[in-house]
């Protein structure tokens, strides 16, 4: 449920609303709009409060049909949220591409992709320390000193870090060495985890699951708002249909669906989506033009030799002839890339 105050309502007025909220045991969040301050009214049977929030002083208007997920809504901030990750603003003008390996797998391996990512326009620079396989016998990932490699690329090319969080017990590691904290596909719904990020001040990448919902999605995204931290990225990466042409169905209409819904980013994966790289360039440029805020690409400077998802890895001359007919679609459509 959402309340609408007057635009005069002073902080003392407001202090006592919020008491007035809390004492009945539910949460309250406010948002500041130009001509008036918004209160989420967070907890389930909120409703119940409508009638009697509304007779109170310096309350304009009650919503109680607001959406189930508040705090993310447009509802709750018309405005777009825009996303801080190390020196690079996402959910601007500017289209942000994040670009590097599925998994880390040298110091050699990486540097190479961080300078070819850098060198084609990349503002972000990806790469997985803890791999989530499906099968138990593939590839895990280096762990902690993929962690260090990566803080390492990002010192020579200035390309702030994302990678992958798995539990909370590596939170604090990660966010250590990391400026983005990714939450995968698979942790989309693991609501302890989701909470843990949102204790936390890194911005957070969410990634939609392969069987969820927009509104599951969105869920998703209140339980890291709620619990403190409003910088979050939502990220299409392809949800599980009948086709089997591609690794996924890549949901484009999800980018103006999730426009209309929330404030937050929307970055989108074509790589995970196809599994395919010679299909990666035309989805990208097909995101861009939906409107996502971003792009989310897997790249490896020999991708025939990588120890996991190579079959969808652009190598980099291919990465930066897929930045190039990106740039061309943005620039159609009002937007900028980097290079």
């Amino acid at each position: 449920m959402i309340a609408l105050l007057e635009k005069d309502c002073g902080l003392r007025r407001k202090a006592e609303i919020l008491r007035w909220i809390e004492s009945r045991g539910f949460r309250a969040h406010v948002t500041e709009l130009p001509d008036a301050s918004l209160v989420g009214v967070l907890g389930a049977g909120a409703e119940v409060l409508a009638a009697a929030l509304q007779a109170l002083p310096g309350v304009r208007e009650v919503r109680p049909e607001s959406p189930p997920w508040p705090l993310v809504s447009r509802e709750h901030r018309p405005e777009a949220t825009r996303v801080r990750v190390g020196n690079v603003v996402v959910g601007g003008r500017e289209v942000v591409v994040a670009a590097g390996p599925c998994a880390v797998e040298s110091e050699a391996q990486l540097q190479e992709a961080a300078r070819g990512a850098a060198v084609a326009g990349a503002r972000l620079l990806r790469g997985g320390a803890f791999k989530p396989r499906s099968s138990p016998y593939g590839f895990q990932g280096l762990g902690e000193e993929a962690l260090r490699l990566l803080a390492a690329a990002r010192e020579e090319t200035g390309l702030p870090v994302v990678s992958e969080v798995l539990s909370e017990e590596d939170l604090p590691l990660v966010a250590r060495h990391v400026d983005l904290l990714q939450i995968g596909a698979r942790n989309m719904q693991n609501f302890r985890l989701l909470a843990a990020v949102g204790r936390q001040g890194k911005p957070v990448l969410l990634k939609r699951g392969l069987s969820a919902t927009l509104e599951e999605l969105l869920l998703a995204a209140e339980y890291v708002v709620s619990a403190g931290n409003p910088q979050v990225l939502l990220c299409e990466r392809g949800i599980r249909t009948f086709e089997r042409a591609t690794r996924a169905t890549l949901d484009l209409s999800a980018v103006p669906a999730l426009r209309v819904r929330t404030h937050l980013p929307i970055v989108v994966d074509p790589s995970h989506a196809a599994g395919l790289r010679e299909l990666v360039p035309a989805l990208a440029a097909a995101a861009v033009a939906a409107g996502a805020d971003g792009l989310l690409v897997e790249i490896h400077p020999r991708p025939e030799q990588a120890l996991s998802d190579g079959r969808q890895s652009l190598d980099l001359p291919a990465f930066a002839g897929m930045m190039d007919v990106v740039r061309r679609v943005a620039a159609a459509v009002g937007r900028d890339v980097a290079g």
